[in-house]
C-alpha cells in the first residue's frame, strides 16, 4: 500500500491493482514516517482519493488522515525553513566570494514533483576548498559556534537549522577505497551546475559527480546501519531526470572497481519499479531478484532493528560491534576491503576523533 502512494504521487503510471485494507492506514503512516516519505505517501493519498480510487469505506480513519496531514505540513515547514537558512548562507558566502555547492537534500528536492515535501534533516555543503575561511567567517560575523568533531565536515547551526560543511565529500578516514572515490569525486566537483535561486547563486555538483556521491553515500550509509526509502526515492527521481546526462560506463566502473555494482544493479531496479523508469536507461543493470528483495526487506524492516543506547560508553561500544557484525553481508556487498582491515581503520578513525564513537 505504501508502494503504491509513492508511485502515484512520484507521478508513475501503474496498472498494477492493489488491495486497501482500510485497518491497516495507521500501520502505513506509521512506516511512511519511519522511512522518511510520509508527506510524499501523504500525496498520493491525496490524489488517489481526488481520482476516486479510494472510496470513503477504504479511506484511513479521521484521526490517521489528521495524523499524516499534520506530518505533511510540518515536513513543509521545515523545508522552508532550510531554504530560508540556504539563501542567507549563500547570501553570506557571496558576499565573501566564497561558492557554496549543496549535496543531497535541497538540490535532489527541485526534482520532485512537491518539493517541499521531500523530507530534510540538515543541510550539506562544500566550499571548493574555502571550508577553513567560511568556518571563520561565521564565527566572526555571527559569532556561530563551530562544532571540529567529526572527520570530514564541522557542523554549525544557522537560526536552528544544522548545516555539515564538507571537508570532503566522503569520509577518507572511514573507508581506506573512499580516498580514490574522493579524488574523482574532486575532480568532476570542479564542474557543476549551478542553480539560481531567490536572487543567490547555489552550486550542485553535475550529473556524473552527484550519481557517484548518491551511489557512496547510500552504500556507506546501507551498510553502516541502514537506508530508507527516502535514499531510494531520490535515487528514483534523480536518475529519472538526469539518465541521460550520466556517463554510464564510467560510473559502473567504478562501482565494479569498489564491489558496488550488486548494489547499483539493486538500487536501479528498485527505483525503476518506483518510478516507471525503462532499465534500458540504466546500461547493463543485471537482475538479481533474490538480493533485490533482501535489500527492500531489509530497507523496510532492518535484520538488525535496535536503537543505539543514548548513554554509555561501552553500551554504545558494543552495540555499535554488534551491529557491524550483523551487517557484515552489507560490507562484503558494497566494499572491497576485507572486514578486519576496515575494522582497524576505523578503529584508528575513532582514536583520532574519540567523540565520534558515540555518533550514530
Amino acid at each position: 500500500m505504501l508502494m503504491h502512494l509513492l508511485r502515484v504521487a512520484l507521478g508513475t503510471p501503474t496498472a498494477t491493482a492493489v488491495t486497501i485494507h482500510s485497518g491497516l492506514w495507521p500501520e502505513v503512516y506509521r512506516l511512511s514516517a519511519r522511512q522518511g516519505v510520509a508527506a510524499i505517501a501523504w500525496d498520493g493519498l491525496q490524489q488517489l482519493a481526488s481520482e476516486g480510487a479510494i472510496s470513503p469505506e477504504q479511506a484511513p480513519d479521521r484521526a490517521t488522515k489528521l495524523q499524516w496531514a499534520l506530518a505533511a505540513e510540518r515536513t513543509k515547514e521545515q523545508y522552508l525553513k532550510h531554504r530560508r537558512a540556504i539563501v542567507r548562507l549563500a547570501t553570506i558566502y557571496t558576499e565573501a566570494d566564497i561558492k557554496m555547492m549543496i549535496l543531497k537534500g535541497f538540490g535532489l528536492s527541485l526534482l520532485y514533483p512537491t518539493p517541499e515535501h521531500r523530507s530534510c534533516s540538515d543541510i550539506d555543503i562544500w566550499l571548493f576548498g574555502e571550508q577553513e575561511r567560511a568556518d571563520e567567517l561565521l564565527r566572526r560575523r555571527l559569532n556561530i559556534k563551530i562544532d571540529e568533531d567529526k572527520h570530514h565536515h564541522t557542523v554549525f547551526y544557522l537560526d536552528g537549522v544544522m548545516v555539515e560543511n564538507h571537508y570532503d565529500f566522503l569520509n577518507i578516514h572511514a573507508h581506506l577505497s573512499n580516498r580514490d572515490i574522493e579524488e574523482q569525486l574532486r575532480e568532476r566537483a570542479e564542474h557543476p551546475d549551478i542553480v539560481e535561486f531567490e536572487g543567490c547563486t547555489i552550486y550542485v555538483p553535475n550529473a556524473d559527480c552527484h550519481a557517484l556521491f548518491l551511489l557512496r553515500h547510500a552504500a556507506a550509509h546501507f551498510a553502516a546501519a541502514e537506508i530508507v526509502l527516502r535514499h531510494v526515492t531520490d535515487w528514483a527521481m534523480f536518475v529519472k531526470h538526469n539518465h541521460a546526462k550520466i556517463d554510464w560506463v564510467w560510473l559502473r566502473d567504478v562501482a565494479r572497481h569498489h564491489n558496488m555494482d550488486r548494489f547499483l544493479d539493486a538500487m536501479n531496479v528498485i527505483s525503476s519499479e518506483l518510478c516507471n523508469i525503462d532499465l534500458a536507461l540504466m546500461p547493463d543493470t543485471v537482475r538479481r531478484p533474490e538480493l533485490e528483495r533482501r535489500i527492500l526487506g531489509d530497507i523496510l524492516s532492518p535484520e538488525f532493528d535496535e536503537t543505539m543506547p543514548e548513554r554509555g560508553l561501552l553500551r554504545i561500544v558494543w552495540f555499535k560491534y554488534r551491529r557491524w557484525w550483523a551487517n557484515r553481508w552489507k560490507h562484503r556487498l558494497v566494499y572491497r576491503e576485507g572486514l578486519i582491515s576496515t575494522f582497524l581503520v576505523q578503529l584508528r578513525s575513532h582514536l583520532l576523533k574519540p567523540k565520534s564513537i558515540t555518533h550514530k
